[in-house]
C-alpha cells in the first residue's frame, strides 16, 4: 500500500512538472518591432536598434526603407509599429504623432571635378527646369547637365520643391533615383550630374572620400554644424510617427531613441541631436 501511495504521488509530481513547463511564459520568445520608411531616418534608426536590442535580449528590430511617405502609411495602417518620416507631418496627416530624434538638411551636391563651386537659387532652378542645359552657362565645363531629381514619395523631393517654388512636373530629369546613396553614387559616377541629398549623409559620405562637394545654399555652407547653429536654410526634422500614442515596446523605443544616450549614434550618422 505505501509503495502503492509513493507511486501515485510521483506521477501527480511528474504530472504537476510536465503541466508547469507547458504553461510557464516563454521568457526566450523574440518580439518584433518594425519599422518602414524614410532611407534618410533609416541608418541613424538601425544602429539606435542594435543598441537597444543589447539591453532587451527579447527584442528584435526590423528597419525597412521606401519613402516618407511609406512610413506614414504604414503607420496609419499598422504595417508597421513606427513609420519614419524625414520631414515634419502635413495637415491631413495630423491625426498622426511624430517624435523628432534628429535634425538634417539637403544640400545640392556636385561630382568633385565639377568646377562650378556655387549656384544661386535661381540657377538651380533654371537648371531643374530646363532652361539651363549646360554647365558653361554657370561657368563651369561646355558639357550637357544630367538632372538627377528624386522618386515621388521622398521627403527630400517634397522639400526641394517647397523651398524652390516648384512642382514636380516642372522638373526635366534625366535620372530618377531613390534613396540618398543612389544620388550620391550617381554623382560620383557622373562629372556632369547634379543632385540633392541630406546634408548629413553627403558630408559623411565625402569625408570618407567620396567624389562629391556640398554647394552653399544663400552663401552658407551646407554643413552639419550650420544645421546645430540653424544658419543653413534649408533644414528638417528626422521624425518617429505612430497611430496614436505609443505603448510598449514601441513607446521604450521611441523614449530610447531620444535620450542623450543616442546622441553619439546621431553624431556619427552626421546628424544633429535634438536639444532635450
Amino acid at each position: 500500500m505505501k509503495k502503492l501511495v509513493m507511486f501515485v504521488t510521483l506521477i501527480l509530481l511528474i504530472g504537476a512538472v510536465w503541466f508547469f513547463l507547458r504553461t510557464k511564459p516563454d521568457d526566450t520568445k523574440v518580439e518584433k518591432l518594425v519599422l518602414t520608411g524614410s532611407s534618410t531616418v533609416a541608418p541613424l534608426a538601425a544602429e539606435i536598434g542594435k543598441r537597444f536590442e543589447t539591453l532587451h535580449s527579447n527584442v528584435r528590430v526590423d528597419v525597412q526603407t521606401g519613402g516618407s511617405s511609406r512610413g506614414v502609411s504604414d503607420a496609419r495602417a499598422g504595417l508597421a509599429d513606427i513609420g519614419m518620416a524625414s520631414r515634419s507631418l502635413k495637415e491631413d496627416e495630423k491625426d498622426l504623432l511624430s517624435f523628432t530624434i534628429a535634425l538634417d538638411g539637403i544640400s545640392v551636391i556636385l561630382n568633385k571635378a565639377n568646377p562650378v563651386e556655387a549656384l544661386n537659387k535661381q540657377q538651380i532652378v533654371d537648371i531643374y527646369t530646363g532652361r539651363i542645359t549646360n554647365w558653361k552657362d554657370v561657368g563651369g565645363n561646355d558639357a550637357a547637365i544630367t538632372v538627377v531629381n528624386k522618386a515621388e514619395g521622398r521627403s527630400t523631393l517634397e522639400l526641394f520643391l517647397h523651398y524652390f517654388g516648384l512642382k514636380n512636373t516642372d522638373i526635366k530629369p534625366q535620372v530618377v533615383i531613390g534613396d540618398n546613396q543612389q544620388g550620391i553614387k550617381t554623382v560620383m559616377g557622373n562629372p556632369n550630374a547634379i543632385a540633392y541629398v541630406s546634408v548629413g549623409t553627403a558630408e559623411y559620405e565625402s569625408s570618407q572620400g567620396a567624389a562629391i562637394k556640398l554647394l552653399p545654399l544663400e552663401s552658407i555652407a551646407a554643413s552639419v554644424e550650420n544645421l546645430r547653429n540653424r544658419s543653413f536654410p534649408l533644414s528638417r526634422p528626422l521624425n518617429l510617427v505612430t497611430r496614436g500614442e505609443p505603448a510598449g515596446l514601441a513607446k521604450d523605443f521611441i523614449e530610447f531613441a531620444r535620450l542623450p544616450q543616442v546622441n553619439d549614434l546621431v553624431e556619427a550618422q552626421y546628424f544633429v541631436p535634438v536639444p532635450r
